[in-house]
């Protein structure tokens, strides 16, 4: 699947099910592209993402979530286990895709693109944690970033989701 270069739409990727998805899907959409892990601190913010799905349920805006055990092995889980994880104790609905690396030489080839600003035409910024967050437009373009830390219904989380639906 050929697209323009600076766009997510040219990947696809494997949902937990191991259903193949392709981002072209999505187009059109605000996506907010997340490295989760369910033994992380941070994992309490899978339900705060949830909940900023349901906020925004009739907007064309969508999380994507991808388990990575990337930092301090805090995605022990895999496959369908992940999935009821999230579900079962955040009351997950977002899709959540197969567990992947984000960062280093064996990333997968989603966050090689997301991290590079050579890849995605705009910023630098590889996962230095889990909950990393990713902010792209409706066009699949890469267009911010926040820290594990910034929470997912923060103001300025909220307010640039907005500005770009």
């Amino acid at each position: 699947m050929t697209e323009t270069p600076g766009n997510i739409y040219q990947f696809k990727a494997k949902l937990i099910n191991g259903d193949e998805k392709v981002l072209s899907d999505y187009k059109g959409k605000v996506l907010l592209i997340v490295n989760i892990a369910s033994a992380c601190g941070f994992a309490p913010q899978l339900e705060e993402l949830q909940e900023l799905k349901e906020s925004m349920k009739d907007e064309a805006f969508e999380i994507l979530g991808f388990p990575s055990n990337d930092f301090g092995g805090q995605e022990p889980l895999n496959g369908m286990a992940i999935h009821e994880f999230c579900t079962q104790n955040y009351g997950v609905e977002f899709p959540i895709f197969d567990k992947i690396m984000v960062r280093g030489k064996l990333a997968n080839p989603i966050y090689q693109f997301l991290g590079d600003k050579k890849l995605n035409g705009r910023l630098k910024s590889t996962p230095r944690w889990n909950f990393h967050k990713y902010l792209i437009n409706k066009n699949g373009e890469v267009v911010d970033y926040f820290f594990p830390f910034t929470k997912p219904q923060s103001a300025k989380v909220t307010k640039k989701i907005r500005r770009l639906l």
